[in-house]
């Protein structure tokens, strides 16, 4: 095995830390959830996910291997994309929609 296959191989699995963060929303929000991997490039990947009550939440990994292993690793989570049906799951409330506008906004 090389060293880029190992390197490959390490970052492949999602950190302890994420794996709960991600179970804990499942939890919270109906217990199950959508999960969208977004590669971000050199900062990673970030796993969006839309809960049965059509709250969002996200997870960061260092790459989209590792954020689709997440999504394998746990219960309740299954993998989409940005489809129809997944962006009319969402349920963005108004405070939210501040959030993301930010201060220009408010």
């Amino acid at each position: 095995m090389t060293a880029a296959e190992k390197d490959t191989e390490q970052t492949a699995a999602p950190s302890p830390k994420a794996i709960a963060a991600a179970k804990a929303f499942v939890a919270a929000h109906g217990g199950s959830a959508r999960a969208v991997v977004e590669n971000l490039g050199q900062a990673g990947a970030r796993i969006v996910l839309v809960g049965e009550d059509g709250l969002l939440g996200d997870v960061m990994v260092p790459d989209v291997a590792a954020g689709e292993a997440l999504v394998e690793a746990v219960d309740g989570l299954s993998p989409h994309e940005w489809d129809g049906e997944t962006v009319a799951a969402l349920k963005i409330g108004p405070a939210h929609r501040r959030k993301m506008a930010g201060p220009r906004a408010r």
